[in-house]
């Protein structure tokens, strides 16, 4: 049996990022959401994200309950070295494997997360992925038209002070 845990949303600048869980060999999916807040002021600076994705991933192994030699594949991308490191010490380092997730594991998470950006009310770009600087200035000009939900921002990117409609929430952010 194998495990395969992704994720969506990491560099997109609205919502914050969904981490799946995938059971290869019966179908079984399970996901949760990293808050959006750890992609903000302070907490992004302290790289606390890193944190909290370790401890969904445990959760989300929790609930699949995780069969003895059942091995875990993570996505290679660096949202996971926290959960690596973690997983190593709770599970052994042979049952742990770093590897590019594809096909159907992949298009859950993917799904999971645009769900949850269609939930903000914000509809996606078709080919996102291929398009990533047309991706941000879609999600730009989405949120210059909703300034309410500019708290699904993602504010911790210190180059988004460039941007007047982000230089005020910024400091706003730092001051709390």
């Amino acid at each position: 049996m194998t495990i395969i845990i992704d994720d969506a949303g990491s560099g997109d600048l609205l919502f914050g990022m969904v981490i799946g869980a995938y059971r290869k060999e019966t179908g079984e999916f399970k996901y949760d959401v990293v808050d959006v807040k750890y992609f903000k002021p302070p907490l992004f600076r302290r790289k606390e994200y890193l944190k909290e994705t370790s401890r969904i991933v445990l959760q989300l192994l929790e609930k699949l309950k995780v069969r003895e030699n059942e091995e875990i594949m993570l996505c290679r991308g660096y949202i996971f070295d926290k959960a690596v490191e973690d997983l190593k010490k709770l599970y052994g380092e042979d049952r742990i494997k770093r590897i590019k997730v594809s096909g159907t594991p992949q298009r859950y998470v993917e799904t999971a997360y645009l769900d949850e950006l269609r939930n903000l009310g914000y509809e996606p770009i078709e080919q996102r992925e291929n398009a990533r600087a047309k991706n941000f200035f879609h999600m730009l000009k989405w949120l210059k038209r909703n300034p309410d939900k500019i708290k699904y921002a993602k504010t911790g990117w210190p180059r988004l002070s460039r941007y007047r409609l982000f230089k005020n929430q910024r400091r706003r952010e730092s001051l709390s």
